[in-house]
């Protein structure tokens, strides 16, 4: 068992097979599984899950996770600035397709979705955004968790 890392979820816009995925994790490892939303998840019952709900806002649960992660924590997010801003602070961040953001990629990620928000701000349609998540994006996520939990847990 585990209490000097913490697993966070941005999970407002978590799948339901990535939160399965996790759930069994953090129950298997023993380790703290937090989910922040500003509405309520259906979770097992566990001593090791549970979740925090936030008021509706603009980036709350994003500000939550930021003030609360610590060095070597686990964030689950596809939100780059909020990996951008745990990163800084040494936590790991995964994405729910089993992708590593490091402080080695993050800020190439930071560049190209401030680009992209430029052209859609110009009217610009760069296409729609990610393809829906199939098996592959399902292991490859369980796959990154594994290597985190086997390294810091």
């Amino acid at each position: 068992m585990s209490d000097s890392v913490t697993v966070w979820v941005d999970a407002d816009a978590c799948p339901r097979a990535i939160r399965d995925i996790l759930c069994r994790a953090a129950i298997r490892v023993e380790v703290p599984l937090v989910f922040v939303a500003n509405h309520a998840l259906s979770l097992p019952p566990s001593p090791h899950v549970r979740m925090l709900q936030v008021p509706a806002g603009f980036d709350v649960a994003d500000n939550h996770i930021a003030q609360q992660v610590g060095a070597n924590d686990l964030v689950v997010t596809s939100d780059i600035p909020l990996a951008a801003e745990v990163i800084d602070k040494g936590a790991k961040v995964i994405t729910a397709r089993g992708e590593a953001y490091t402080p080695e990629n993050i800020r190439q990620r930071l560049n190209m979705r401030d680009f992209m928000d430029t052209m859609r701000s110009s009217s610009i349609d760069p296409g729609g955004g990610p393809p829906a998540l199939g098996p592959r994006d399902k292991q490859a996520f369980a796959n990154a968790l594994d290597r985190y939990l086997a390294r810091y847990a």
